[in-house]
């Protein structure tokens, strides 16, 4: 099956240059001139993957990714010129996936959409145990479904890879270079920010204290447990 990738940029030329560079690798293009576009799309196609221009009129980049992130966790890449840690944080603190900055080659957008991609079919694949259930946290490996005390909790595909992580490895100490390496990739071992923003996002779903976590610890100096 073919995947489609909606693609998502105020400026006509350059969401014709990146839709011609996908579409020759042989991904379906959807196309988005702005926010408002990109939520309809993406709640209506069900895209494989969204990538999204942050600075756009009406609604940014950032506005239409917590739009999405409220009914799909679809993997988003966002694009833009804007290189402050700051806006890099906010991207993930919203759930998205990657951010790539402009100027950027079609080979380096290639590169991270196939790692994103990749990322969402590992954290897709089934496990052979089919159900896992500690402190209240019930995960249903074989329909990524993930509930707290009954109650089924949204999250996104990164952060589901990051929860299945701690899953797997029940019991047992992870390192934040760990984390970044089998999450995100190689590419990211260096990246604690994005880890710290991710594991504080996880726990605003997950635990009943967040600043009190009994499902995803801290062990200081170490790296991080679910006990």
């Amino acid at each position: 099956m073919t995947t489609q990738i909606l693609v998502v940029d105020d400026e006509p030329r350059f969401l014709r240059l990146v839709s011609a560079n996908l579409e020759t690798e042989g991904f379906q293009i959807l196309e988005a001139a702005n926010g408002n576009q990109a939520v309809e799309l993406a709640a209506a196609q069900t895209p494989d993957l969204i990538v999204l221009d942050v600075m756009m009129p009406e609604m940014d980049g950032f506005q239409a990714c917590e739009r999405i992130r409220e009914f799909s966790e679809v993997p988003i890449i966002m694009l833009t010129a804007k290189g402050e840690e700051a806006d890099k944080l906010r991207a993930f603190e919203l759930g998205a996936d990657d951010y790539v900055l402009k100027p950027f080659s079609a080979s380096e957008l290639l590169a991270r959409v196939r790692a994103v991609l990749r990322r969402a079919q590992r954290g897709a694949t089934a496990t052979p145990q089919s159900t896992f259930s500690r402190g209240g946290l019930d995960i249903d490996f074989a329909r990524a479904q993930v509930a707290v005390e009954g109650e089924p909790i949204s999250l996104s595909a990164t952060e589901y890879r990051l929860l299945l992580q701690f899953a797997r490895n029940f019991g047992k100490t992870l390192t934040g270079e760990q984390l970044l390496r089998n999450v995100w990739g190689p590419e990211y071992s260096e990246e604690k920010e994005i880890l710290w923003v991710s594991i504080s996002r996880l726990r605003q779903k997950l635990e009943r204290d967040p600043k009190n976590p009994q499902l995803i610890v801290t062990l200081s100096g170490e790296g991080y447990m679910m006990p």
